[in-house]
C-alpha cells in the first residue's frame, strides 16, 4: 500500500482537481485527503471504491497490485472502438 497516496496525489492532478474538490466529491474534509496523499493515513474499503470510481481505475490500480488503468469504451460506436483497436494494434506491434 505504499504507493496508494503517490497514486492518488497523481490521478487528482491529472483529472485537474484539487484536495478541496476531491474532499467535497467524497464527503470527507481536504485534511483527510491530504492524509491519504502523504499515506499518514488509509481510506476504509468504502472510500476506497469511492475513490477509485472517481478516478475511474480499479482499487488493484490505486494499491498497487495492478498497474494497468482502464479506460472506458462503452459510449464508442462499433466503428470508433474498431478504429481505436486498430491504433492500439499498430503500437504494439511497433
Amino acid at each position: 500500500m505504499y504507493e496508494l497516496g503517490e497514486r492518488l496525489k497523481k490521478l487528482r492532478k491529472l483529472q485537474g482537481l484539487t484536495q478541496v474538490q476531491v474532499a467535497e466529491r467524497l464527503g470527507l474534509s481536504k485534511a483527510v485527503i491530504s492524509s491519504y496523499e502523504v499515506s499518514s493515513r488509509h481510506p476504509s474499503y468504502d472510500i476506497l471504491i469511492k475513490m477509485a470510481t472517481l478516478y475511474g481505475v480499479t482499487t488493484d490500480y490505486l494499491l498497487g497490485l495492478d498497474n494497468r488503468r482502464l479506460i472506458d469504451v462503452s459510449w464508442l460506436t462499433p466503428n470508433q472502438l474498431a478504429a481505436i483497436e486498430a491504433l492500439l494494434k499498430s503500437y504494439k506491434d511497433g
